[in-house]
């Protein structure tokens, strides 16, 4: 693991209640962000599935894609570049109080997962608890209703190896698992973060065999790059903007990547764009003669394919940077750039959703929103009636997760309504 030098960093934050080398956060305050984290995390999933592998290239150098003029409109896409489908409109995806949202992909291995963290007597999940966990809450594909199981390239084939009897990291490994370099572990692990406020060191540790449940060598080091911007949301500057808050923590996260890897290149690349001064567009079409034509930095596994972490990666730094830290508008750049497009989405609306907490959510939307969840939609066997949890008991779980790991991972405090976490010690 690199060095975490890097945070030396966050003295220059101001968390809630700031003492020397301490970050104190109110436990209730927290709850209200994570139900932020999934709420944003739905409306953003949903929202992306309406362009999901709609634009994946396609002819001609910059490619054929979506731009800002196609938001609100209806279309006929082309799937994975196939036949045109029926007409949809691009535009929010919204539930209201008396509606329900439905689970996906997007959120509902990170529900499991959490699952998972709140009923083991660890702090870190084990190859075999991940595994069982795996086999009891996921359909086989055949005998899953309709036939699908809601699993995709790496999950998938993980899948079928711990039907096989491999335990995680085997899954991951790329002898056993060819679908290492897709981006299945940067839409389920982020949440890591948000376990370990301020101290990234130990969401890493935390998600380190989540992740290689899937994924491996650049795979990974982009599904840490998103832990660690999770975990250090907690201790953002309350006064700055969202666009200084945004930039700063994915500054922080590209600190811990080697330069001379794929992923921080791409980063380092997109960012450059971005300070260029040329529209978001412009930026992801780079992005895809830059990676997925000329194949430069390094980007050769599957440069092809349209759900492969690295494009999609590089997509997600286009709606970041060029976001600047406003849901709607980094969530609609997300939607609209292509490729795997509801999992940047997915990826940014909870990050943002955290960062704004449920309340800033319904102000931005001006509308309040349902807080129930159906995760039997795509998952099973989950002790919640009519497989249906709500969002604040969702958050109120992640807070019991977070306070164990505070006292036995982090060696923190917690008493009363607050958690009092020493930041690293950067002598060490």
């Amino acid at each position: 693991m690199r060095r975490f030098a890097f945070l030396s960093m966050i003295l220059l934050f101001a968390p809630v209640a700031f003492q020397a080398n301490e970050l104190s956060i109110s436990q209730t305050d927290y709850a209200e962000k994570l139900h932020g984290f999934w709420l944003g995390q739905c409306i953003a999933n949903w929202t992306g599935i309406i362009t999901e592998m709609d634009k994946i290239g396609g002819e001609g150098e910059r490619g054929d894609f979506y731009t800002r003029e196609d938001w609100g409109t209806t279309v006929r896409s082309r799937r994975w570049g196939g036949e045109l489908g029926p007409p949809k409109t691009i535009d929010w995806v919204l539930r209201g109080p008396a509606e329900i949202w439905d689970a996906d992909d997007d959120t509902d291995i990170e529900y499991m997962y959490q699952h998972l963290m709140a009923n083991s007597p660890g702090t870190k999940l084990t190859g075999e608890e991940i595994r069982a966990g795996w086999l009891k809450h996921i359909h086989d594909e055949a005998s899953a209703p309709n036939g699908e199981n809601f699993l995709w390239v790496s999950n998938q084939r993980a899948h079928d190896l711990m039907r096989e009897g491999l335990v995680p990291p085997a899954t991951g490994d790329p002898a056993n698992n060819q679908l290492f370099e897709m981006i299945d572990a940067q839409l389920t692990t982020e949440l890591f973060g948000l376990f370990a406020p301020g101290r990234p060191d130990v969401g890493l540790a935390v998600a380190h065999l989540p992740i290689r449940t899937t994924a491996n060598g650049e795979a990974a080091l982009a599904s840490e790059f998103y832990v660690i911007m999770h975990s250090l949301a907690a201790a953002v500057v309350p006064t700055e903007s969202r666009k200084a808050q945004v930039h700063r923590l994915a500054a922080l996260a590209r600190a811990y990547m080697p330069d001379e890897s794929t992923t921080a290149k791409m980063y380092d690349f997109v960012k450059l764009r971005y300070e260029a001064g040329v529209p978001w567009e412009e930026a992801r079409d780079d992005v895809y003669r830059r990676y997925q034509l000329e194949q430069l930095d390094g980007y050769t596994a599957g440069p092809r394919n349209p759900v492969a972490s690295g494009i999609n990666f590089a997509a997600s730094m286009v709606s970041l940077f060029f976001g600047e830290g406003d849901y709607q508008e980094t969530v609609k750049i997300a939607v609209l750039a292509g490729w795997d497009s509801d999992n940047p989405a997915a990826t940014w609306g909870g990050l943002l959703g955290f960062l704004y907490g449920k309340s800033g959510i319904e102000q931005a939307f001006g509308q309040e929103f349902s807080d129930r969840y159906y995760i039997h939609r795509t998952r099973k066997d989950f002790p919640v009636p009519d497989g249906i949890d709500t969002l604040p008991t969702m958050a109120a779980v992640g807070v019991e997760i977070v306070d164990r790991i505070v006292v036995n991972e982090i060696k923190g405090k917690s008493h009363g309504d607050q958690w009092v976490i020493p930041l690293l010690d950067l002598d060490e």
